[in-house]
This record gives C-alpha cells, sequence and structure tokens, in this order.
C-alpha cells in the first residue's frame, strides 16, 4: 500500500532512540524525509547515520523542548533545510513516576514541561507553517496513562490527559484549515527506557523486577509488551494521505490493558 508519504518532510521529536527511532525509521521507508530532534548530539548523530543507511535524506538537530527558544530554533533548522513540514510526530517526553505522597513540586513541574509543554511548543511553532502550506499532520503520541490512569504513574497520568485535552480541542480547530490532529496512546512499550520505568514499578510496589515485568505482561491479553515497531506502524499510517479523514482520534495501542492487574 503506497501511503503517500513520498517526499514528504517530517519532523519527529525524541528521534534518537526508542519509539521515536522506530518512527523515523518507518516514515523514511516510507520514502519521507526527516528530521530528527532530542538533547544528545551523540546519540542523535548515531540514529541519522543509521536511518540513512537506507539511502533515506535524514537531518537532525538537537534541542531541549522545555525551552521556546530551542523548540523555535528546531522548526526553523528544519523548514531551511527542506523548505517545509508535512508532518511533525510529538513524541519526546516523559514524565517521573511515583505515589501522590512521593512526588515533589519538582516532579510535577518536570512532568508538565516536557510531556505536556514541549507538545504544545512544538504545534505552536510548526502549525503557522502548516497554515501556509494548506494543510498538514500532527501526531501526538501520547500514552495509555492518559486514558487508563494508575496512582503509581500519576504525572504521567495527568500531563497525557492534558496532551489529549489540547489535541481535540485543536483537532477541531484547524481541521478545517486542512491540518489533521490525532494522538496515540501506547501501554508498555520496550524501549530503552522501560528498563528504568518497570524498576520504578517494582520498588513503588515492594516487589522484585521480574514479579513487576510478570504483572506488567500479565496485565496485557496478549501476554506481551508493545515493540516500538508496532507503535511507529499505526503513527505512519495516521501520519499518512491513507489516514485523510481521521482528526481529533485518540488511539489506544496497549494490546487491552487492565491496569487493575498490575496491583
Amino acid at each position: 500500500m503506497d501511503l503517500g508519504l513520498t517526499g514528504k518532510v517530517a519532523l519527529v521529536t525524541g528521534g534518537s532512540k526508542g519509539i521515536g527511532k522506530a518512527v523515523a525509521r518507518g516514515l523514511v521507508q516510507e520514502g519521507a524525509r526527516v528530521a530528527i530532534c532530542a538533547r544528545t548530539q551523540t546519540d542523535l548523530d548515531a540514529a541519522a547515520t543509521e536511518l540513512a543507511r537506507p539511502g533515506g535524506e535524514v537531518f537532525s538537530v538537537t534541542g531541549d523542548l522545555t525551552r521556546e527558544a530551542d523548540v523555535q530554533r528546531i522548526v526553523d533548522a528544519t523548514v531551511r533545510r527542506f523548505g517545509r513540514i508535512d508532518v511533525l510526530v510529538n513524541n519526546a517526553g516523559a514524565a517521573p513516576g511515583g505515589l501522590l505522597l512521593d512526588l515533589t513540586e519538582e516532579d510535577w513541574h518536570q512532568a508538565l514541561e516536557l510531556k505536556f509543554m514541549g507538545y504544545v511548543r512544538c504545534m505552536k511553532a510548526v502549525i503557522p507553517h502548516m497554515l501556509r502550506q494548506g494543510g498538514g499532520r500532527i501526531v501526538n503520541i501520547v500514552g495509555n496513562d492518559g486514558v487508563k490512569p494508575i496512582g503509581v504513574e500519576l504525572t504521567p497520568s495527568a500531563a497525557n490527559a492534558a496532551d489529549l485535552a489540547v489535541t481535540v480541542a485543536l483537532a477541531e480547530q484547524y481541521g478545517r484549515h486542512n491540518i489533521c490532529i490525532n494522538a496515540i496512546n501506547p501501554g508498555p512499550v520496550a524501549t530503552e527506557r522501560w528498563d528504568g520505568l518497570i524498576g520504578g514499578i517494582a520498588r513503588v510496589r515492594n516487589i522484585s523486577v521480574a514479579e513487576a515485568q510478570k504483572r506488567a505482561e500479565t496485565s496485557i491479553p496478549l501476554g506481551r509488551i508493545c515493540t516500538p515497531e508496532e507503535v511507529a506502524n499505526v503513527a505512519v499510517f495516521v501520519a499518512s494521505d491513507r489516514a485523510s479523514f481521521m482528526n481529533g482520534a485518540v488511539i489506544t495501542l496497549d494490546g487491552g490493558q487492565r491496569k487493575a492487574l498490575l496491583d
């Protein structure tokens, strides 16, 4: 199936590792020209080299999405390189887990500054270009904590719910301008970050990491956690012309996880 992405320009945040790199790879394989951003130059350089090997065009630029000036610089650099931005994939960001009585004010600020405001800043910087171009696609990779909140992941639950609210509101506002904005909510995904997440859950639950992993897998009817490529497959489709009537959608991609089984 031709997704109609050949020659399109995509910006993927958090594109040096995990889900972001898998999405960037999928876009490159579909013929898109891709810009990736992250905070660490060495990770970006390695990812850009790897992603460009099939002959794709990949551009990397460092930046911290908690800083509005960095976000604008990333977007400006992408437009200078490629002339436009057709697709934005918001992926960068994590929020510290933990229970309410253990979380600090800084934990809450950290969660909202990156996982929520980072997405807002990127959309604010990219949408003016899409308006001038006559359209575009925004894919916000959020997480199922926003639709299936849980006390052990309280700040992600709050930040993700905020991301979803903004996604739907902006989809209604900008759909008339042919800018389709959608969200994907993965559950547990086997990325470099998963070891830290499952370790945190084990500490809070006072169980072993092996037991925490077992509970995570048991909570999902498919009996395993997701792969980055499975998230990327959905994200690339949503970013494509084949999803031309998809706007304001909230796609839960967690294998039917039942979080009560984590307890």
